[in-house]
C-alpha cells in the first residue's frame, strides 16, 4: 500500500515538473526586435523600360517602280529638306511622257477635224440644207473629241509627274539613319510603297517610349521628372519630363500597358535610336518627414503579448467621446432629431467648405468621398495635436480656413507651372491642333492619406498599440503624419519565441544529423 502511495506521488510530481518545463516554462519567452522612429526624405518611383527615339522620324519611299540608278545619301548622312538622295532609272518614265504626248497630239488633230466637220454641218443646218440628225451626230462627235483631248492631256501630266517622282528628295532637316536600297536595286511601288531611307529630324532631342503597368499609370502624370540609364552608359544618368500619356492600350500576354512619353535633351549625342532605357518616374517626394518601418506596421503580435488595459482604456475613451460628441449636437445642431445619420453643425459645415474647397480648387472634379473624409480627418487631428488638443470652435474653424486656404494656393501654383510642349513633332506632319488636348488628372502624393497601427513596448512588458495616420510610402518605409509617437522613439517591428518541438526528428538536418536551431519567428 505504501508502495503503491509513493510511486503514485512520484508520478504527480514528475507530471507537474513536466507541465511546467515544455508547456510554461517557454513558452512566454520572447525576445522583441526594435527600430527607432526617424525623420528622413521618401521618394516613391514608378520603374519601367522603354526603347529611345527621334522625336520625328520619317520612312523616305517611292511612288514609281524601277531600278535604282543613283545614291546620293548613305547612313549618317545630314541632309536638308529638298536635297536630292535618290534616283530611280527614269528610261521607261521618259518613255512613257513621249507616248502620252503623242497621244495629245492625235487627239488634238482628232478633235480639230470635228469640230471643222461640226461648223460646215452647221452652216447647211441653217439654211436648211441638212436633216436635224446629221447635225446632232456632228455636235455629239465634237464633243466626244473634246472630252478625249481633256483625257490625253491629263495622261501627260500624269506621265511627267511620275518622271518627277523618279527623283527622292529629302522630306525633312535631318539625319539619315537607316538604308535599305543599293543601286542597282529594283523597286516595285504596285502594292505598297517600299522605304529607301530613315531619317531622324534631329537627334539633339529625343524621347523615350516606355511602357508603364496599368497598376502604377495613375501615379503618372504629365510634367514628372524622370530619370534613367542606358547599359551603353551604366554609370551615367539622364533626365527627362513626362510629355505624354497615351491613351492607347498595349495588351501583351493578358497584361494591360500604357505608353508614356518622355522628352529627353541630348545635347552631347550620346543616345542613340533604338537603345533600351531603364526609367524611374519620380511620383512622389517628401522632405524631413517623420517616417518608420514597413515592418513595424504589418507587425501582428501574439494576443499573449497584448496589454489589454490599455485597449480598455482606448475603448472607454472612444464611448466617452462618442457621448460629448452626442451632446454637442443636442446643445449647438440645429438639424430634426429624427435624423440620425446627420452630423453635429460645426463639424458638418467645417466639412462642407473643405469639400468646397477641395472641389473648387481642382476645377470642377467632384472628389469622393471617402477621400474627403480622410484628408478632413488628418487635417482636423494635425490642428489639435498642434494645439494641444484644446480649442474652441471658433478656433478650430480659423484654422481650417487657414488650411484650406493654404491647400488652394498650393493647387492654383500647380496650374501655374508651365507643362512640357505636347506633339513637339505635330508641325512637321503639318498637323492643326483645333482640338483640345485629353490629359488625365494629376497624381497628388499629398491625398494619399491612410491609418495605421504601431505596437510600443510599455513598462509592463507587454505591446500597446498606437493608432498612426499614414502618408507617402517608398516600399521600405512609410511616412507618419499624425500619431502619438515620437522621432527616436522605441517601436517593435517583430518579435522571437523559444519554443522546444515535441517532435525532434522535425528539428534536425536529415543531411548532417545535427539538430537545427529552435528559434521560430513570429512577424505577420
Amino acid at each position: 500500500m505504501k508502495k503503491t502511495i509513493i510511486i503514485s506521488a512520484i508520478i504527480i510530481v514528475l507530471a507537474v515538473a513536466a507541465y511546467f518545463l515544455f508547456f510554461t516554462g517557454d513558452a512566454n519567452a520572447y525576445t522583441f526586435r526594435f527600430d527607432k522612429v526617424s525623420k528622413g526624405d521618401l521618394t516613391v518611383y514608378v520603374t519601367a523600360t522603354g526603347t529611345l527615339n527621334a522625336v520625328t522620324t520619317v520612312d523616305v519611299g517611292t511612288q514609281v517602280s524601277g531600278i535604282v540608278s543613283k545614291l546620293y545619301a548613305d547612313f549618317n548622312s545630314v541632309v536638308k529638306a529638298g536635297d536630292i538622295i535618290a534616283q530611280i532609272d527614269p528610261t521607261f518614265l521618259d518613255q512613257a511622257v513621249k507616248d502620252a504626248q503623242a497621244n495629245l497630239d492625235r487627239a488634238t488633230a482628232q478633235s480639230n477635224q470635228s469640230e471643222r466637220t461640226f461648223e460646215r454641218t452647221k452652216t447647211l443646218y441653217d439654211k436648211k440644207l441638212e436633216s436635224q440628225a446629221n447635225y446632232d451626230i456632228a455636235l455629239a462627235n465634237s464633243e466626244v473629241d473634246k472630252a478625249s483631248l481633256k483625257s490625253a492631256q491629263a495622261q501627260l501630266d500624269k506621265a511627267r509627274i511620275n518622271l518627277q517622282y523618279a527623283t527622292i528628295y529629302a522630306p525633312i532637316n535631318g539625319v539619315v539613319i537607316n538604308r535599305q536600297v543599293n543601286v542597282g536595286q529594283t523597286v516595285a511601288a504596285s502594292f505598297s510603297s517600299p522605304t529607301l531611307f530613315t531619317i531622324a529630324n534631329d537627334l539633339s532631342k529625343m524621347q523615350v517610349e516606355a511602357t508603364v503597368d496599368e497598376s502604377d499609370i495613375g501615379s503618372v502624370s504629365v510634367g514628372q521628372q524622370a530619370t534613367f540609364t542606358v547599359d551603353a552608359y551604366p554609370n551615367d544618368n539622364f533626365t527627362g519630363i513626362v510629355s505624354q500619356i497615351r491613351l492607347a492600350p498595349q495588351v501583351v500576354s493578358n497584361v494591360v500597358n500604357y505608353t508614356v512619353i518622355i522628352s529627353v535633351e541630348n545635347d552631347n549625342l550620346k543616345l542613340m535610336p533604338g537603345m533600351t532605357a531603364n526609367v524611374k518616374i519620380l511620383v512622389g517626394e517628401k522632405k524631413n518627414v517623420m517616417e518608420v518601418s514597413n515592418l513595424a506596421l504589418r507587425f501582428q503580435p501574439p494576443t499573449d503579448l497584448i496589454d489589454t488595459t490599455y485597449l480598455n482604456q482606448m475603448r472607454n475613451m472612444f464611448k466617452e467621446r462618442s457621448r460629448e460628441q452626442a451632446g454637442m449636437e443636442q446643445s449647438d445642431n440645429k438639424t430634426p432629431a429624427n435624423d440620425k445619420n446627420q452630423k453635429p453643425a460645426a463639424t458638418q459645415r467645417m466639412q462642407n467648405q473643405f469639400n468646397s474647397g477641395r472641389r473648387e480648387s481642382n476645377s470642377g472634379q467632384m472628389m469622393s468621398g471617402s477621400f474627403d473624409r480622410n484628408r478632413f480627418q488628418a487635417i482636423r487631428d494635425s490642428i489639435i495635436k498642434a494645439h494641444g488638443g484644446k480649442m474652441s470652435r471658433e478656433e478650430m474653424m480659423s484654422e481650417f480656413k487657414k488650411a484650406f486656404d493654404k491647400i488652394k494656393n498650393a493647387q492654383q501654383m500647380k496650374k501655374n507651372v508651365i507643362q512640357p510642349q505636347q506633339n513637339s513633332g505635330a508641325n512637321q506632319y503639318t498637323i492643326i491642333n483645333n482640338y483640345p488636348q485629353y490629359e488625365k488628372s494629376s497624381y497628388v502624393p499629398v491625398n494619399q492619406v491612410g491609418r495605421g497601427r504601431i505596437w510600443v513596448l510599455n513598462s509592463k512588458g507587454k505591446l500597446e498599440p498606437v493608432f498612426v495616420r499614414t502618408g507617402l510610402n517608398d516600399g521600405k518605409s512609410t511616412e507618419i503624419i499624425s500619431g502619438k509617437i515620437k522621432e527616436d522613439e522605441q517601436i517593435v517591428i517583430g518579435a522571437d519565441s523559444n519554443v522546444e518541438e515535441n517532435n525532434n526528428n522535425q528539428n534536425r538536418n536529415p543531411f548532417s544529423g545535427q539538430q537545427q536551431g529552435n528559434r521560430r519567428m513570429i512577424v505577420r
